[in-house]
């Protein structure tokens, strides 16, 4: 049918039709919050390119978490900033290092909330790799096992969801051997399955002091003109034991996020990186956009895509958007 029989305008002629008929909604229950923390007591450091992000040391922690508890967001991802670094990242297996530490005062406070993990070395090697570095090349074997110590590491101390971002082959297999023999079968993979080698992640290098020191990443994360090798990556942690598969970054992969949605029956989360979120906030704070209205639908824009849950920088403010809303 077509004009005049069929006018699609009747179903937008109020917001209580729009309501009715609409296909996606955000919930604060998508949202996942990412904090980076930092040893020492009581220092709140702001990132300058990701405005409203700081890194805190644990005491201040407990108290931005127990906002996002408030907000009735279900979960926080963990990025851990070491005082020391060396060539190995010894820091991220270190059963008293910054995560571990930060993990343990958030379950002893907090016990319901989901604590997830990033499991990777750039935050601790003095190279900014994501694995051990041998005559300027990334070693992929010999990283594996560093990467499931801090994995067991992790879960010792209390964590929630495992969530490997090295891009490194094997290593969901690896962390779901090690997890399940030190007796943690029970806690899940969520793998960065999808992850391209993306200039959008320029702030959070500064936020996690992680750039490298040398060359880039580009030959172990993926190259951003490719979609099948998308599909081939998620197969292959999904077989490996990966209970989530992330796609990174967001706002310009939605049709990766689309196909790894229609391709597998796993849960799909969304990172909506550091560089997304800045954009957004220059474009705010110049008057050039209306904040609220372009996160909401970026974010409902990720759910559409397919998308069951969304990392994002922005979850505070969108909890509180929701929930005004009601």
């Amino acid at each position: 049918m077509y004009y005049p029989v069929a006018r699609p305008r009747r179903l937008r002629s109020s917001a209580n039709m729009r309501k009715l008929v609409r296909e996606h909604y955000l919930r604060v229950d998508d949202l996942i919050y990412p904090f980076f923390v930092i040893e020492g007591k009581d220092k709140k450091v702001p990132v300058q390119s990701m405005p409203g992000v700081y890194n805190l040391t644990i005491d201040l922690l407990l108290k931005e978490v127990a906002q996002i508890n408030a907000l009735d967001i279900p979960g926080v991802l963990l990025f851990g900033i070491p005082d020391h670094k060396d060539s190995l990242g010894s820091g991220a297996y270190d059963e008293n290092g910054i995560v571990q530490k930060a993990v343990r005062a958030i379950k002893d406070n907090y016990p319901e909330l989901l604590v997830i993990t990033d499991v990777c070395l750039c935050e601790y090697t003095d190279h900014g790799h994501c694995g051990i570095i041998r005559e300027g090349k990334v070693l992929n074997d010999p990283t594996l096992e560093l990467l499931a110590q801090t994995a067991v590491s992790h879960a010792r101390s209390g964590a929630d969801l495992i969530a490997p971002s090295d891009m490194m082959d094997g290593r969901v297999q690896a962390i779901r051997e090690a997890l399940d023999g030190e007796g943690f079968e029970e806690i899940p993979i969520m793998s960065y399955s999808v992850k391209y080698a993306s200039a959008f992640y320029g702030p959070f290098r500064e936020a996690a002091c992680s750039a490298p020191q040398f060359g880039d990443r580009k030959a172990y994360q993926m190259d951003p003109p490719n979609k099948r090798e998308a599909l081939r990556e998620a197969e292959q942690d999904i077989a490996e034991g990966a209970d989530i598969i992330i796609v990174k970054p967001a706002m310009a992969y939605m049709d990766i996020i689309s196909a790894v949605r229609e391709n597998f029956e796993h849960p799909v989360a969304a990172y909506n990186v550091s560089g997304e979120y800045s954009m957004i906030k220059a474009a705010a704070s110049m008057g050039w956009i209306d904040e609220q209205r372009l996160t909401m639908e970026t974010l409902t824009g990720l759910k559409r895509a397919g998308a069951d849950m969304i990392i994002t920088y922005h979850a505070p403010d969108a909890a509180r958007w929701l929930e005004d809303q009601i």
